[in-house]
């Protein structure tokens, strides 16, 4: 540690951290700062024009060779970007600490100089005569106090000094010790973790590179709390949190991005732009993060992230609806919300919320993603200002079985998911360029459990004017106008053969013998046949007439299987499904065709 701001070969004494000239620790910082900024404009250069361009006017194996090559390149920029990045914040962070160090240490010898005490090299203060002697009423001889870096570890020897000036003393000596203590304990931890931000030989950026890049990222964010971290606004509403991000300066954004891509990334208020840039930089750290890693869990997730990160860098296709990583974690199940077009600047925006076995897996990386997609492109051909949204801010419910051991998982998911569900629909209502959009939520299976959850809290879900359910086995309220929106803006879809939408009342489920023989699917069609009623497991039947919804027309789908339930968004597979739920999505409700309710 020491010869950073001791000496070489030194301790650190209370007139050397009096010195140091954080002003110079700080020019270094934004050395880095620009050096960061430069390799991220390079890799918007690459990634934005060069590789989109390439790839629309050219072909052949020369081209692709050239791809892959540019992407390689993109790949070392983001790299630069991040690990530069990461030595500005540390010593900027290393340059803040000091500073309150140095503040502590300078009031410690403000006070010495006021009392005309004599603070030593040591750090020892000696203090003059004073007082008086009972005896002979002399004054009291003076003396030297020594410092205790850490005064509160020390028990009280219950003595009191007769000298007025002693305790006076000694709690300046005490400050000058704790200042000095805690300056070098500061020193030793930020050379630590600047000995290890550097990269390896070579052009190439490898897995182990990236690895160590996400334990490098860790360390900074940890050291960084009280320079940074602490002052993000974790407990403020979406709108305070914008209008936070809209008062810092360029450089402190640039560090926010750099250090807490997973922090910034994540939080509702901040515009769309800047959670895209923020998660796109993240999913890079946690793929290296979850690399480094052994077991199922996390193999299962990388092979989700590695999809998502392939789609991004892919870019968008003619006539497609631009890409947007609005969340992405591996706490829990996993975590990610993925836009296709901007939430922000589009007038009509829907969020879809899955449902059961859902988690960060290659099954949502490529189906839940592509149902989001899919309407998305529907619903701007409609109206071109729509954007759609997949939201996995939740830890579904797992049941490997199927819906037959639903009653392990109870509403208790749905609630903390709808909790979820409603900050993240206020940020995007704060985030969002009109005074008045369009937002419709949207819960398949499970998930619409979810979003009938969110509709139970005080205010029900924010900003939202339209709801879609399919393939619900309930949302946990009787009737449509329970949902806050008003029963002619609540859209059902409910397959002929989607058995999900219809499972008994939990309290009145009976599963046959045959059931248990046919596993799943029979211990559903057990129930069915056992059945019967307007009750499902969460309540009354979404697509019952007693609900009160507007049920619209979907393919009954095929007989005793759950590819009912799972075609609901498909324009292939069920066109008319697909279709009414991007017209609704794209502000037309009123133009859905309706069917019959149950």
């Amino acid at each position: 540690m020491s010869g950073r701001i001791g000496g070489t070969g030194s301790a650190l004494t209370w007139a050397a951290l009096r010195e140091v000239k954080c002003a110079e620790l700080e020019q270094a910082a934004d050395g880095w700062g620009r050096v960061s900024n430069r390799a991220d404009a390079a890799r918007d250069r690459v990634e934005g024009r060069l590789l989109p361009g390439l790839r629309e006017t050219q072909k052949g194996e020369a081209v692709d060779a050239a791809v892959w090559r540019l992407r390689r390149l993109g790949t070392n920029f983001q790299y630069i970007y991040t690990e530069c990045g990461l030595l500005r914040t540390t010593l900027n962070s290393l340059a803040h600490e000091i500073k309150a160090h140095q503040r502590v240490l300078q009031g410690a010898l403000d006070d010495a100089a006021a009392l005309r005490f004599t603070v030593h090299a040591d750090g020892s203060v000696t203090y003059p005569a004073a007082g008086e002697g009972l005896a002979d009423g002399k004054p009291l001889p003076g003396g030297t106090a020594t410092g205790v870096p850490n005064p509160g570890m020390v028990a009280p020897s219950g003595l009191v000094a007769p000298n007025p000036n002693a305790g006076k003393a000694q709690d300046i000596a005490d400050r000058v010790a704790q200042a000095v203590r805690e300056a070098a304990d500061a020193d030793w931890r930020y050379a630590r973790i600047l000995r290890s931000l550097k990269a390896q030989e070579g052009l190439g950026v490898s897995t182990a590179t990236w690895t160590d890049a996400a334990a490098d990222a860790a360390a900074v964010r940890q050291a960084a709390r009280s320079y940074l971290k602490d002052a993000i606004p974790h407990d403020a509403s979406p709108t305070e949190r914008k209008a936070w991000w809209a008062g810092l300066t360029d450089e402190q954004r640039e560090e926010y991005l750099a250090v807490y891509p997973d922090q910034i990334g994540n939080l509702d208020g901040i515009p769309a732009l800047v959670r895209d840039a923020a998660n796109r930089d993240n999913l890079r750290l946690l793929i290296g993060k979850l690399e480094g890693q052994d077991g199922e869990d996390a193999a299962t997730k990388l092979a989700a992230l590695r999809e998502i990160d392939r789609q991004l860098r892919a870019g968008t296709k003619p006539g497609e609806p631009p890409m947007y990583l609005l969340g992405i974690g591996d706490q829990g199940n996993g975590r990610a919300i993925v836009s296709y077009g901007n939430p922000d600047t589009s007038r009509n925006v829907a969020a879809y919320v899955p449902g059961l076995n859902t988690s960060l897996d290659r099954e949502f990386a490529e189906g839940d993603l592509k149902r989001a997609r899919d309407t998305a492109g529907a619903a701007r051909e409609i109206d071109h200002s729509s954007a759609v949204i997949t939201w996995l801010g939740y830890d579904a419910p797992q049941s490997p079985d199927g819906w037959s051991s639903l009653a392990v998982a109870g509403s208790g998911p749905a609630k903390t998911g709808g909790h979820a569900f409603n900050g993240f629909m206020a940020g995007l209502v704060a985030s969002n360029d009109h005074a008045d959009p369009n937002l419709t939520a949207i819960g398949h299976s499970y998930g619409s459990r979810t979003v009938g959850a969110a509709t139970q809290e005080e205010g029900g879900i924010p900003g939202v004017t339209d709801i879609v359910l399919v393939g619900s086995p309930g949302v946990g309220v009787d009737h449509a106008e329970d949902l806050g929106v008003g029963r002619g803006h609540v859209y059902v879809g409910a397959a002929e053969n989607d058995v999900v939408t219809k499972l008994p009342a939990s309290d009145r489920a009976v599963i046959s013998g045959l059931g248990h023989a046919l596993g799943p699917v029979g211990s559903l069609a057990g129930n069915l046949t056992n059945g019967g009623g307007g009750d499902l497991w969460f309540g009354t039947d979404p697509a019952s007439e007693e609900f009160g919804g507007r049920r619209f027309a979907v393919d009954p789908g095929p007989p005793l299987s759950f590819d009912a339930h799972s075609q609901y968004f498909d324009p292939e597979l069920d066109s008319s499904s697909a279709g009414s739920i991007a017209l609704i999505a794209a502000g037309r409700g009123h133009e859905v065709k309706q069917e019959r309710p149950r």
